[in-house]
């Protein structure tokens, strides 16, 4: 896929991914809004990685482009992936391993050692793509999880 852009977000992107997100990702979170996007864009710059066709008319669906997704967090400890969203109609075409190679990029860059990736458990597609990139489940954990906001 010649024509793959793999790039940082910038503040401009922020209401098509939010869009994207709604028609190519599994699941919501607490954190899918304007606010909570911009946050994570100014405190780290480089964590929400996009992948864009060279078809800026948005025929690959998202607009401007835009067929992909995947947030890199480090926290200066841990590597975490989050959001990883292929468009529909663009999947199993390599975008997802493109988006992946990017942020462990990132994480060796930034002296990260494993990365670790949230996956819904009923999401069986999610998990044949992330086995396929090298990632396994680990069965002694669980995500514990307490809202901060009412």
């Amino acid at each position: 896929m010649d024509d793959l852009r793999i790039r940082a977000a910038t503040p401009d992107d922020l209401d098509a991914v939010l869009a994207f997100w709604k028609e190519a990702a599994e699941g919501t979170s607490i954190s899918d809004d304007r606010a909570g996007v911009e946050r994570l864009v100014v405190r780290d710059p480089e964590a929400l990685i996009l992948a864009e066709l060279g078809d800026a008319g948005g025929t690959g669906g998202g607009g401007a482009g835009l067929v992909g997704t995947v947030i890199a967090g480090f926290d200066g400890w841990r590597c975490h992936l989050y959001r990883l969203a292929v468009h529909p109609d663009r999947r199993r075409r390599g975008i997802s391993a493109a988006l992946l190679a990017a942020a462990e990029e990132r994480f060796v860059a930034l002296g990260g050692r494993r990365g670790d990736a949230m996956v819904l458990a009923e999401n069986e597609r999610a998990h044949h793509a992330w086995r396929a990139a090298g990632y396994a489940p680990e069965q002694q954990w669980r995500r514990w999880v307490k809202p901060l906001t009412g």
